[in-house]
């Protein structure tokens, strides 16, 4: 019996190899049988700007709906005359489903025509393009937008538009289009807090160059077919030591100490939208003179939004998934907005697997059918497919770590999610992993101890996982045991007493720190952390707060010494379960670089400094001055 099935299985094998692996030639000769291709179609914009557009439409006679794909990279099928079987892929399968499938490419972007800007603007290319598109003879007049990242940040800015052809979105990792919502002036992921993130700076190195050839405008489109096989416009930027680079000051003057690309990240800006982003403020009026979306503004399209525990914006976008739904004009809108959240990093959803792998911690079987999903919700707005999605579908459906499993809710925060105050208490040396500090729901005593420690912003606490991206290989996203991180003594460590009985803590996480300092401005981070029963503590969110936005981001108010100041740290987000057994513990410090940028202390503007000054911070606790976390505990 084991001798035949050693032979069926060798057998197999056999067949297996001597059947030919699919290539990118066998997938484009799949893609001419079912569809109309039509690349490098020039779409006019309302100002005379042309950009270049790939279509694929199914070979009928009847009217399709449109999956529409709007990018700042590039898509040609070709490089270096190779075909690239990942970008057939999706126009294959949209085409086989029934769809025409159309990736664009935003103004100033290689074939496209005009001058790029960062974040999506102008908004009305997207609705130019709907407009266009909707006009065919092949069109059925429905489209709906789709992508990640880069791909989704303009999405948001299209909704508000609210274009009668725009029928439904999916925006996944797409926190970069986000501006101001509720208490986040992230601005497309550009702040946490008032602290720049550091992200935008390796990845304007290699998008903002758009110095490339261009071509007259009465080329014909065959020759720009031809052209892009050989051709793509895509020069490579050498490749930079970002774990090096971020340390460069000024911060204003890293891209030139790469050699990067001239643009708006420190030199100049498009006319529309204006002003350095560096030297930006997180209320600056230049935010929103571009395309990113901001919470005064209509939303007019029924959306599945995809997110992700170490994405490096959970809290907006799910922020944002909240105040649509509460804020939509229209009720039918308001109403089918729902969202995915996965415990992945960025934009990795089809990554997950039977066992995922996020930074160093297993979180279980975390795969899900998203293009099941997708399609059926863009059958049921695009086609009129009676399918049942928006009945059955629930509006949030995420994943909690620790106990490993998808759940479902009707709402953000989950339905029975109560917040429970945490608070830091310590005898007044809670530095480092081995020191004394508490996470207690016992109100610390009248007197109160203090923990103080020194931040000095030339040998900053470095990032070590977390929830981030596109850092340029800085920094390594997910979940990292931080016990080496806490052996400094510029990190306070709180933890709480082993768990007598697991809790689930999904939702929004609010900060409270009383604090003071020598400095007339500095930071305060904060991490949360699952401790595990053998001392592996993995972080979950991590945040940040730059004192002098204490009192909203419209001003900038200094600090005294010696005065205590109540500090509101930007809140963090995440779903997981603490077993029992397990302690829940914050840390506490003044950097995270080169997550966010290095706070030099001086209370000058920081992006022209090269110079800082040592603060020595204080972190107070009693019961005149609680510093504080509420956790939301779901409590089922």
């Amino acid at each position: 019996m084991k001798r035949n099935a050693c032979r069926l299985v060798l057998a197999c094998a056999a067949v297996m190899a001597a059947v030919p692996p699919v290539t990118a030639q066998d997938e484009l000769e799949a893609l001419r049988d079912i569809a109309i291709i039509e690349q490098k179609v020039m779409i006019p914009m309302r100002d005379g700007v042309r950009l270049a557009t790939d279509i694929y439409r199914p070979k009928t006679d009847e009217p399709v709906p449109t999956i529409f794909v709007r990018t700042p990279y590039n898509f040609s099928t070709y490089r270096d005359g190779e075909l690239q079987t990942r970008r057939l892929r999706a126009p294959l399968e949209a085409v086989r489903r029934g769809y025409a499938y159309i990736v664009q490419n935003e103004r100033g972007k290689f074939f496209s025509e005009g001058e790029w800007d960062i974040l999506g603007p102008p908004k009305s290319d997207g609705y130019d393009a709907l407009s266009w598109i909707a006009e065919q003879p092949w069109s059925n007049g429905k489209v709906g937008t789709l992508g990640c990242s880069s791909t989704a940040e303009w999405q948001m800015g299209l909704a508000a538009l609210d274009h009668p052809a725009h029928a439904a979105m999916v925006p996944q990792g797409f926190g970069a289009g986000v501006g101001r919502v509720g208490g986040f002036y992230e601005q497309g992921n550009w702040y946490r807090g008032g602290a720049v993130q550091m992200l935008f700076i390796s990845w304007l190195y290699g998008v903002q160059n758009t110095q490339r050839p261009t071509f007259p405008r009465d080329i014909s489109r065959e020759d720009m077919v031809r052209l892009s096989m050989y051709f793509d416009l895509a020069p490579e930027m050498p490749r930079v030591n970002w774990s090096e680079a971020f340390w460069h000051l000024p911060v204003e003057d890293i891209m030139r100490s790469v050699n990067g690309p001239k643009g708006i990240f420190a030199d100049s800006a498009p006319v529309a939208t204006g002003g350095r982003m560096i030297q930006r403020t997180p209320n600056d009026p230049a935010w929103y003179k571009g395309g990113l979306y901001h919470d005064d503004e209509p939303f007019g399209v029924p959306s599945l939004w995809f997110m992700s525990w170490y994405d490096v914006s959970i809290g907006p976008n799910l922020a944002l998934f909240n105040h649509v739904r509460h804020n939509a004009e229209d009720p039918e809108v308001a109403e089918n907005q729902f969202a995915v959240v996965a415990p992945v990093t960025h934009c990795a959803y089809r990554r997950a697997s039977e066992e995922t792998i996020v930074g160093e911690r297993d979180v279980g079987d975390a795969r899900l059918d998203y293009d099941g999903l997708i399609y059926a919700w863009f059958d049921h707005w695009l086609k009129g497919e009676a399918n049942g999605i928006t009945d059955t579908l629930p509006k949030v459906r995420y994943y909690t770590m620790g106990s490993n499993q998808w759940q479902t809710s009707g709402t953000w925060p989950p339905e029975g999610a109560e917040l429970v105050t945490y608070y830091l208490d310590s005898g007044g040396n809670a530095n480092t992993l081995h020191g004394d500090g508490r996470l207690t729901t016992s109100v610390p005593g009248s007197r109160g101890d203090a923990d103080h420690f020194t931040y000095d912003p030339m040998d900053p606490v470095t990032s070590h996982g977390g929830n981030v991206c596109c850092t340029g290989g800085a920094i390594d996203a997910g979940a990292f045991d931080q016990r080496q991180m806490e052996e400094r003594e510029d990190i306070l460590v709180y933890t709480s007493e082993p768990l007598e009985e697991g809790i689930e803590v999904s939702g929004t996480i609010e900060i409270t720190l009383h604090v003071s300092s020598d400095a007339r401005d500095t930071d305060f981070t904060v991490k949360l952390i699952d401790v595990y029963p053998d001392g592996r503590a993995y972080n979950l969110d991590e945040t940040i707060q730059r004192a002098r936005y204490r009192e909203g981001y419209e001003a900038q108010v200094f600090m005294e010494e010696g005065r205590v100041y109540g500090l509101p740290v930007s809140p963090m987000s995440t779903s997981n379960y603490f077993a029992e057994g397990h302690r829940i513990r914050i840390e506490v410090s003044s950097s995270n670089f080169p997550r966010f940028t290095r706070n030099l202390n001086t209370g000058g503007k920081n992006y022209d400094e090269t110079e800082g000054v040592v603060a020595h911070n204080t972190v107070h606790h009693s019961r005149q001055y609680p510093s504080h976390i509420k956790l939301p505990i779901v409590r089922r």
